[in-house]
């Protein structure tokens, strides 16, 4: 129940000439009253609150000024600061992403393709109208998702009001679900800001990683390895299928070199992030005097292309070897010459694959990742920027390292391009790299290890 200030008493009683209203809530009501400079009193479920100046005594009624009307009502519910916080942070960094991404004027582009669509000479130009399609889809692609999430925080917003509203104790349900689904929400809202930031034309490919020993011997054989196995946990925690196309086992432990496939949305775009020289630093297994050594991987990452890309490579361009695969083998794969080796004369560009059983497939999948790699280096060359994607990584050995692992003396991986860093190594070598990966991609994918920042050895 609800008292304005213009409601007759007389249903609750008169308030006598010279009665103070403290004294008629104690006589009519029989209270306690927990009177404090704030001017406010409880009874029971409910509370009242006083104004210093608002009442004039006159019987029959209480007159006051508009803003200092009391209340005698049941307690509302009770939304804690840190959900109303975290709903305003949802509300702040999902504004941002509207304006980043400027969607009124994408889907006014939509608004246009569809109209393009309809019109009856659409496909007459088949070329043009793929190319129409195509990014129509690639702005829905961007967008819906964060319309969807604008939706759902105008529904979390609705039944936030709805519920400050209801009486103390009849909406717990929907006050959990409010907590629940603002935690929930700040992580997409990480994951939307994330995704905005792959606007590249290849970032939606599948990406081809390579891993090559360096510097370090035995020791970085071994270390080549555990990135391997680093990046294939990781491609399953995003979902991701990994193909292996080539790996060749390193002298004693590990493996020199690796080349694999990753298959999924946006996996160029989160594995370019992994692209440089990689340093690891632990006593090692390898030593019989359990000294330090330092050791040194080269991870390279490229897209892989479409058919449709234009990519022209002469048969006389190319040197085809064939040899027999290594590996556990079986019946077949180690008895026949099923491994192709393709090398790109003008450019000294080696691919090797033996994943499959037959010859012929082996050399159209290595013949895809040539392409790839080619294209890569045409895109370099177009825009003389040589460092950008190849010079980067320079030589495989210390001064070039965009991430350094330390296992001893102390724990600590650090990117030494946006300073993340985090010293639960553990979980970075079971494949939690998302933590590197979203940092450069927020600090604008820098290509060059940032000098300023350092790692005490």
């Amino acid at each position: 129940m609800r008292l304005y200030a213009s409601d007759p008493l007389h249903k609750h009683g008169s308030l006598n000439s010279g009665e103070s209203f403290e004294l008629f809530i104690i006589k009519r009501f029989q209270t306690s009253i927990a009177l404090h400079r704030s001017h406010t009193c409880t009874y029971q479920h409910s509370f009242v609150y006083l104004s210093k100046s608002s009442i004039l005594n006159v019987s029959g009624k209480i007159h006051c000024c508009p803003a200092a009307l009391f209340s005698l009502t049941s307690r509302a519910m009770y939304i804690a600061p840190e959900t109303r916080s975290k709903i305003d942070e949802i509300t702040r960094r999902t504004s941002h992403l509207w304006k980043f991404l400027d969607i009124p004027n994408k889907q006014k582009q939509l608004i246009q393709y569809d109209h393009r669509m309809s019109e009856p000479d659409f496909w007459n130009n088949q070329q043009t109208a793929q190319k129409v399609i195509s990014e129509s889809n690639q702005i829905k692609s961007l967008i819906n998702p964060v319309l969807a999430f604008n939706r759902q925080l105008e529904d979390l917003k609705t039944l936030a009001e709805l519920v400050q509203d209801a009486e103390d104790g009849t909406a717990d349900a929907e006050l959990a679900e409010i907590n629940d689904s603002a935690v929930k929400m700040l992580d997409e809202i990480d994951d939307l800001e994330i995704s905005s930031f792959l606007t590249n034309p290849h970032d939606k490919s599948n990406a081809i990683v390579t891993i090559k020993a360096g510097a370090g011997g035995t020791e970085a054989c071994d270390w080549a390895d555990m990135l391997f196995r680093m990046y294939t946990r990781w491609a399953e925690r995003r979902g991701y299928k990994v193909d292996i196309e080539d790996i060749q086992d390193g002298e004693g432990a590990g493996i020199s070199t690796a080349t694999f496939r990753l298959e999924g949305p946006n996996a160029y775009g989160y594995a370019k992030a992994e692209r440089g020289v990689h340093r690891l630093v632990r006593i090692s297994p390898f030593d019989s005097n359990a000294r330090r050594h330092t050791s040194f991987c080269a991870v390279d990452v490229i897209a892989e292309i479409d058919d449709d890309v234009d990519v022209e490579i002469k048969d006389e361009d190319l040197r085809v070897d064939v040899y027999r695969s290594s590996g556990k083998g079986g019946q077949h794969v180690n008895k026949t010459e099923s491994a192709v080796r393709l090398t790109h004369l003008p450019t000294g560009i080696v691919v090797a694959c033996q994943r499959e059983r037959s010859q012929h497939k082996n050399r159209d999948v290595a013949m895809k990742i040539l392409k790839s790699r080619v294209y890569e280096k045409m895109q370099d060359e177009k825009r003389a920027e040589m460092e950008k994607f190849y010079g980067e990584k320079g030589e495989i050995g210390w001064g070039n390292q965009i991430r350094s692992y330390v296992f001893q003396p102390y724990q600590m991986v650090k990117d030494l391009r946006t300073g993340s860093e985090t010293a639960n190594i553990q979980a970075v070598m079971d494949g939690e790299i998302d933590q590197f990966v979203n940092a450069w991609l927020r600090a604008g994918g820098p290509r060059q290890r940032n000098k300023d920042i350092k790692v005490e050895d």
